[in-house]
């Protein structure tokens, strides 16, 4: 069973706090009691909060990040939740290497673990114009609707 699930980005500042924040309020709205946060595989923004151009995309569509810090991935995360999903395959590299090998297995891509066919990885707007920011909060509604659907069938 899935109680905790932790979403994984490069640092935490625009991919994985979305789906956090879209996996918060999807989940309470499908009656899913399961707990939810974020972080990076890089230390650069640790204690910093979310990308100004993805606080505003989020927030146009419902999704507020203002009180969003970014931390770093650490050892105790694999302990701590069932369910490590990270944004692209550099960033499951990067858990994968700092994973207990008994809790490799509790680490996936999001958007394949969720089931979207279209996409492995989701792409970083982070370099991008804000259109990748409005684009990203959908690809993040559609994954984690994915989610919410493999969650409720097993």
């Amino acid at each position: 069973m899935i109680h905790r699930i932790l979403f994984v980005c490069l640092g935490n500042i625009c991919r994985s706090p979305l789906v956090e924040a879209v996996a918060r309020k999807r989940f309470a709205d499908a009656g899913l009691d399961i707990e939810v946060a974020s972080c990076g595989t890089g230390g650069w923004h640790v204690g910093t909060g979310a990308d100004g151009r993805m606080r505003e995309a989020a927030a146009a569509a419902g999704y507020p990040l203002d009180a969003h810090r970014a931390r770093q991935l650490n050892a105790s995360d694999f302990a701590r939740y069932d369910l490590l999903l990270a944004m692209d395959l550099a960033n499951l590299q990067d858990m994968r290497r700092i994973a207990p090998a008994h809790q490799v297995e509790r680490t996936a891509l999001f958007l394949e673990w969720a089931g979207v066919a279209s996409l492995q990885e989701f792409p970083d707007p982070y370099f991008g114009e804000q259109a990748g920011f409005t684009d990203s909060v959908r690809l993040a509604e559609q994954g984690v609707a994915g989610l919410i659907e493999r969650l409720r069938t097993g």
